[in-house]
């Protein structure tokens, strides 16, 4: 499973790079992180609970960070296993300054096997996808209470941290992500334009019925006279 992708934050480089580094804040950001703590230089252990279709469970993981170039990209390499089954993945992230935006670049290659493979690989890309779409989401979320309106670092950085999604919220943006995902956006206004034809096709059915049940009841009645 490949996967690959950019996001652009609206803070400069040497604020979004101790975020990256920090355990606290990803395991606020990632959806069913339980836990997540450095135990060594540059190597972190945490536990995530995920729900992938009908398969869930928690996975125990080891994250190890190698060739860093501060303050610009890192490796990383994931190793978690459960009752679910396990997932193996190396992977990179790499920041690009862009003016007083930041890009986020990164990409990866993981390995799932055990009940967790047997969802199908359309459905594993899904929520790996809206994991990291999540994700992005929080540490934009954790961004913003960290500046102030003039685009600067507030004089609070300890402010109050969004929760992360809740497995209700994960589940409905992986749905949200599947149907996306699954029509092109010609597909998408095809839906639309037939979903309002469908819409006022009942509509006028329902004044043609309402209208004709008034008409037999008009005639029942004269014949009740």
């Amino acid at each position: 499973m490949k996967i690959n992708g950019s996001h652009t934050f609206a803070a400069p480089t040497e604020v979004i790079w101790p975020m990256l580094l920090d355990p606290h804040i990803l395991a606020s950001v990632m959806p069913g992180c339980e836990k997540l703590e450095q135990v060594a230089d540059n190597e972190y252990q945490g536990i995530l609970k995920i729900k992938v279709g009908p398969v869930q469970g928690d996975f125990n993981g080891n994250i190890l960070l190698s060739d860093i170039q501060s303050p610009e990209s890192y490796a990383i390499a994931v190793d978690g296993k459960g009752a679910p089954g396990f997932v193996k993945g190396n992977g990179r992230l790499r920041l690009e300054s862009d003016g007083a935006s930041t890009i986020l670049h990164y990409e990866g290659d993981a390995q799932v096997g055990g009940r967790l493979a047997s969802v199908g690989q359309r459905l594993l890309d899904t929520s790996a996808k809206a994991i990291i779409r999540q994700s992005l989401e929080g540490l934009e979320a954790q961004i913003a209470a960290r500046m102030n309106g003039d685009g600067e670092v507030g004089a609070d950085t300890a402010a109050a941290t969004p929760p992360p999604p809740s497995q209700t919220e994960f589940a409905l943006g992986v749905a949200r992500h599947m149907v996306k995902d699954a029509l092109a956006d010609e597909d998408q206004a095809e839906l639309i334009r037939k979903v309002i034809i469908a819409t006022g096709g009942l509509f006028i059915l329902y004044i043609l019925l309402d209208w004709f049940a008034g008409l037999i009841a008009k005639k029942v009645a004269r014949k009740l006279k």
